[in-house]
């Protein structure tokens, strides 16, 4: 639609120019009507030169004299021609990307990479003296165009070797363990601190969106060791997580149990010291009653317990001291089965 606009306007100037130099030509002598042509030309190639374009995702930059004058929005803009205003377009509103150890060479639905000729870009020592082929990449927005197209001669290429440099310290005083397992995300993060901190240290404009490590291997010659021994660690992990999961559900069943054993047993030793206790203040309250009438609590205690146990009993003998045989009386408990009245 800007592009259009752009052909409109110029289209435009050019037949105001077309339409001039033909009322001109038939009313000035000839040397009039060279000055005229000459002067016409000279607007016509200002106005040309005048008009630029600025895209949705670019902020200008205006120089007039070589001077900073000010930034231009998204959308066609008017300047002093002839040298007098430079106008310099920057990406403002584009997250800019630079890749380490592999190169895009066609994103589409399915992108193809290729790492020919990277090796010393991606390989990088660890702490622990072992080597690590390491793909990376840094997103990073302009957030002052003046400082990015000004301050570092070769902005792109700073942040590149400012990149490259602080992951090769990152991942030297790492081991490779950390570096290809477990420490990825924390690392990348380390990076991306320390990166921003140099780039503002620079003050070139440029705001870090992000530090991704994009695929971390041993070399190709070590490859299939170590995966042997990530293939170990794993099932090492495994096992350990197996065994804390039997521990975490037999170990609080266990110590459930002691508890309600031990909730048992104090609960019966309560019981048994309140009956012990009860029993005993029931004796001593006994005692006291015997004492004042010994005759008659013996035969309450006599008959109290008798109430007690005849009921039990299947069958009741009444033996006469002076008879000489036993004779049954009162089969209670066979009356009882057979539904008798007593």
């Amino acid at each position: 639609m800007q592009d259009w606009q752009w052909e409109k306007d110029g289209k435009q100037v050019e037949e105001k120019v077309v339409e001039m130099v033909n009322r001109f030509k038939s009313s000035k002598p000839p040397g009039a009507k060279i000055l005229l042509l000459v002067v016409v030309f000279l607007v016509f190639i200002a106005a040309r030169s005048g008009f630029y374009q600025v895209g949705t995702e670019e902020t200008g930059v205006l120089l007039r004299f070589g001077h900073f004058s000010g930034f231009a929005e998204p959308g066609l803009h008017f300047k002093l021609p002839l040298g007098i205003d430079t106008v310099y377009l920057v990406k403002t509103g584009r997250v800019l990307k630079e890749e380490f150890g592999f190169r895009t060479v066609r994103a589409d639905v399915r992108s193809t990479y290729t790492k020919k000729d990277l090796d010393e870009e991606s390989l990088t020592l660890t702490g622990d003296l072992n080597v690590s082929d390491v793909e990376w990449i840094v997103q990073y927005q302009v957030a002052d165009p003046y400082k990015f197209l000004f301050v570092i001669k070769d902005p792109e290429q700073t942040i590149r070797d400012i990149s490259e440099a602080v992951v090769r310290k990152v991942v030297g005083n790492s081991n490779v363990t950390e570096v290809l397992t477990t420490e990825r995300a924390l690392l990348a993060s380390s990076i991306e601190k320390e990166l921003q901190e140099i780039l503002n240290s620079y003050d070139i404009g440029v705001r870090i969106v992000t530090v991704k490590f994009q695929d971390v291997n041993p070399p190709d010659p070590v490859k299939a060791a170590f995966n042997e021994v990530n293939e170990a660690e794993q099932q090492k992990e495994s096992l350990v997580f197996q065994a804390r999961e039997q521990y975490n559900r037999e170990v609080p069943k266990a110590k459930g149990v002691a508890k309600s054993t031990i909730q048992e047993a104090e609960g019966y030793a309560l019981e048994r010291i309140n009956k012990a206790e009860g029993e005993a203040s029931r004796y001593l309250a006994l005692l006291t009653e015997y004492r004042k009438a010994p005759e008659v609590t013996r035969r309450r205690l006599y008959l109290e317990t008798l109430e007690e146990v005849v009921p039990r009993v299947e069958e009741l003998y009444i033996m006469d001291s002076k008879g000489a045989g036993a004779l049954p009386l009162l089969p209670l408990r066979s009356d009882r089965k057979r539904g008798a009245t007593p």
